[in-house]
């Protein structure tokens, strides 16, 4: 899944890119108000990380701003400004969750899932279909009971069709989910993975829609 930082403070955002890349999100950051806009209105990500106070503003200004617009991404507010009322003018301003600083990253994570997972109207933490169980929180895949051992990108493009196993994930959508920014995006990557993950899940796991993508076949 992918995820947008906005965070000014250079180390915190380090620490946030890698560590939440290492659970499997792929993370693209911003330091402004400005600049989120900006991805927000490019981008298609699955939630926003977002700190509160912003070289250009306040990012429960912006939140406001932006939740007024119509933009539905799942926010986690994420400040060192954790008394009562900041957070219930965070949360009243359009967050979904709200975290203070200092954090545990692995908590961070499991707020990121649980925001995503309540968008997407599941409410099992973990995707199913057919045999093939995939749990988010540990980034292990079963089929049948049996443990399937995949790479960070089979895991995102698998996560991504299942997530809506009967709707078509175009090249362009999977590759979204894949690569942040600063990634170079290889041409025939998608098609890799998709036959690496045939050859672990079974070759008709996958289904391809000729000419408009794939999805988990019925």
């Amino acid at each position: 899944m992918r995820v947008l930082v906005v965070e000014d403070d250079p180390i915190l955002a380090d620490g946030l890119q890698a560590g939440l890349g290492l659970g499997g999100w792929t993370v693209d950051r911003v330091e402004t108000c400005e600049d989120a806009r900006s991805a927000l209105a490019a981008g298609s990500y699955s939630a926003v990380v977002l700190d509160v106070m912003l070289p250009d503003g306040s990012g429960i200004d912006l939140l406001r701003k932006l939740r007024s617009e119509g933009e539905r991404t799942p926010v986690i507010v994420l400040t060192a400004l954790d008394s009562v009322p900041h957070r219930i003018s965070g949360l009243d301003g359009g967050a979904d969750d709200y975290l203070g600083k200092p954090f545990d990253l692995d908590e961070l994570g499991a707020r990121l899932r649980a925001i995503a997972r309540r968008s997407s109207g599941r409410a099992e933490a973990a995707l199913t279909h057919g045999a093939i169980r995939l749990d988010p929180a540990t980034m292990t895949v079963t089929v049948d009971g049996e443990e399937m051992r995949l790479s960070r990108r089979e895991l995102a493009v698998l996560t991504s069709l299942m997530e809506r196993p009967r709707v078509i994930r175009s090249k362009a959508e999977i590759e979204d989910r894949l690569y942040g920014w600063d990634e170079e995006i290889e041409s025939n990557a998608v098609e890799v993975h998709v036959h690496h993950l045939r050859s672990k899940l079974g070759k008709e796991a996958i289904e391809t829609v000729r000419g408009l993508g794939y999805r988990m076949r019925a």
